[in-house]
């Protein structure tokens, strides 16, 4: 039954990897590049939790923290990256913004 089990949850993985490979290779834009390769990353913890899952050990946790570490930092430092290039008044870098309401 748990063969079963981590079969399906391998395909579904795999699918959902695919699709976000898709839409690395196809977003418009470097945030939906990114928010795809967070998906990715998310992914592939997942796999390895379910494979940490069927073999029955925990050999791999410490993987799967470093990878969750690695993908939070990334997201967050592109995000900061690509707000700071958006940036298109005259204020000075890390200056509070207004969010969109005029002042």
């Amino acid at each position: 039954m748990i063969t079963v089990l981590a079969l399906v949850a391998g395909g579904v993985l795999t699918l959902a990897a695919l699709l976000a490979l898709v839409r690395v290779i196809r977003g418009p834009t470097v945030l939906n590049r990114v928010v795809a390769l967070d998906v990715l990353v998310s992914i592939l913890i997942s796999a390895l939790g379910v494979e940490a899952a069927y073999n029955r050990h925990t050999t791999t946790v410490p993987i799967i923290v470093a990878l969750a570490l690695v993908g939070f930092v990334g997201s967050v430092s592109v995000a900061r990256f690509v707000a700071r290039d958006d940036d298109s008044g005259g204020e000075e870098a890390g200056a509070p913004t207004t969010l969109g309401v005029d002042a």
